[in-house]
């Protein structure tokens, strides 16, 4: 059995590869998922008010879990890191996709 990845180590690789694919400033597109009764939706944009997000929103069909798309124009790959993480920290129960 695979060794489950540490978020730092996550994070460390997901800079990688975003410094690998893009140019930035850029569009970024953040997915997280939660539990509808949990209505986390309010803290997630909070969490990116500043940066004028274009936010979808979509239940499941069963109306169980609410998806979140968050796109927005990002200056680095840092940046787009210190956000995951700011939600990891505020909001318990989302998961990022």
């Amino acid at each position: 059995m695979e060794k489950p990845i540490d978020s730092e180590q996550f994070y460390i690789n997901l800079k990688k590869k975003l410094e690998a694919s893009d140019v930035w400033p850029n569009t970024y597109l953040y997915k997280f998922i939660y539990k509808t009764q949990d209505n986390q939706l309010d803290s997630l944009k909070d969490i990116f008010r500043s940066f004028k997000p274009e936010f979808r929103v979509i239940e499941s069909a069963k109306g169980t879990y609410t998806s979140v798309s968050i796109e927005l124009i990002m200056d680095s790959p840092e940046l787009i890191i210190q956000k995951y993480k700011e939600v990891g920290e505020k909001i318990k129960g989302v998961i990022s996709l």
